[in-house]
């Protein structure tokens, strides 16, 4: 790299070996932080956060999480794993707190009328 007279510290010229990414579709610019080439693992994960408010969601972000697991294992340059396991784990939890609730309004009714 030439330097330039007047600055040493400032390149009059680029250096010539640096790899710039392709149009190959493999980086993206959220750093692979949102996977949205695995859409079945990022629908997951926004339905596992809300079946914790709404717990019958819980099932299909259960069911999109192990579909976007396969899809990451299929293709691993796809990105997703994280997210499709929130979902999953957060699934299971609200189906789990769903029925705690149901069980525990069904007793309340029956020591009520029991």
């Amino acid at each position: 790299m030439a330097k330039n007279p007047e600055n040493p510290y400032r390149a009059t010229s680029r250096p010539q070996n640096v790899v710039r990414p392709s149009g190959s579709g493999e980086g993206d610019a959220t750093g692979g932080l949102i996977p949205y080439k695995n859409p079945k693992a990022l629908i997951a994960y926004y339905l596992g956060i809300g079946s914790l408010l709404i717990f019958p969601l819980g099932f299909v972000s259960i069911v999109l999480g192990f579909m976007g697991l396969a899809d990451r294992k299929r293709n691993p340059v796809i990105k997703g794993s994280a997210h499709a396991w929130i979902g999953i784990v957060l699934g299971g939890l609200s189906i789990l707190c769903g029925i705690g609730l149901i069980l525990t309004i069904f007793a309340g009714i029956a020591s009520r009328n029991g």
